[in-house]
């Protein structure tokens, strides 16, 4: 076939290449450019096996300005995205897999290699325990401070006007990173900010737990929390610090206007030059007998506050 079909390619974005054939492997179609071969890579030695297992380890994401993400839904996300995607490497056992089928044919059609390994090499590199036969390599993207809390930022076709942010003071749990990375996409905030001593946002547990939101949400990471905490107060950005001595509750303060909050570490909470920074401490109520919250719950309970306080002067205005 000389013209791809619209529907395999509409979800993911053009491309300027014009001539496509269409090939059979693994049982599954692939629409290819005519001058496209899908390459088989069977050694473990290979250069690019090699780096895709560094990327295992923050050092070497780092060094590389690399990081790996697997699964049908992330590498889908990674292409509707834009992200910069470097190769994508399928598991030659992914027979008659239609949704691999149409990735690979939107990949393809964007000029992006595509290499095939052996199940055993796939289960070697991959990072699950299932692995659903697909990743992708990717370049990661680096926001200063300024790319965040500057004017007119806009994500996508939605113009964020209210600046909203959440800081990260050493968050450990990888789940934890990544459902709060998730949750402040779907909240609407402009960013997320982390410090040096959190876990690493592009670890695979972490990717996975954004569930695609890694690509949607810039992500800062600070280098001396305490200074851009300074920053972010310097450009009247109000700052709330979760405390479990906090002298007022979550929903007593304004969160309709600009406002970072900063969710504390998972075991000791805030950091006392974090809490210095603060404005106001603030608290979530627990009238049961847990000492404490998770803290993605937490932060979802107060990501959402915004749009809750909003709502509700919305309302009274009707």
């Amino acid at each position: 076939m000389d013209d791809i079909n619209e529907d395999v390619v509409d979800k993911y974005g053009k491309s300027e290449y014009p001539r496509f054939k269409c090939v059979k492997y693994g049982g599954i179609s692939i629409v290819c450019r005519k001058d496209e071969k899908m390459k088989f890579i069977s050694s473990s030695n290979n250069p690019l096996i090699k780096e895709i297992k560094s990327l295992k380890l923050r050092k070497h994401r780092e060094a590389k300005g690399l990081f790996f993400i697997e699964g049908v839904r992330i590498v889908e996300e990674a292409l509707i995205s834009g992200a910069e995607i470097e190769e994508i490497i399928i598991c030659e056992k992914v027979e008659k897999d239609e949704k691999i089928a149409k990735l690979l044919s939107a990949a393809n059609y964007r000029g992006y290699d595509i290499f095939v390994v052996r199940e055993s090499l796939f289960n070697d590199i991959s990072d699950t325990q299932t692995p659903q036969g697909i990743l992708a390599v990717v370049k990661m993207n680096s926001y200063g401070l300024k790319d965040i809390i500057g004017e007119n930022i806009i994500e996508g076709s939605v113009k964020k006007s209210t600046k909203c942010f959440v800081v990260l003071d050493t968050i450990q749990d990888p789940g934890n990173m990544g459902t709060i990375i998730r949750t402040a996409d779907a909240a609407g905030f402009r960013g997320v900010i982390a410090s040096k001593d959190c876990v690493d946002p592009y670890n695979p547990k972490v990717l996975r737990s954004t569930m695609g939101s890694i690509f949607h949400i810039p992500i800062h990471l600070s280098l001396n929390l305490t200074e851009t905490l300074k920053e972010i107060k310097t450009n009247g950005i109000r700052i709330y610090a979760t405390h479990l001595k906090g002298n007022k509750y979550y929903y007593e303060v304004d969160m309709t206007k600009d406002m970072a909050i900063i969710i504390g570490n998972e075991a000791n909470g805030i950091s006392m030059e974090s809490e210095s920074m603060a404005d106001v401490l603030i608290r979530i109520p627990m009238p049961g007998r847990a000492e404490s919250l998770n803290a993605s719950v937490a932060a979802g309970l107060l990501m959402y506050e915004p749009l809750r306080q909003k709502a509700s002067r919305e309302s009274a205005l009707r």
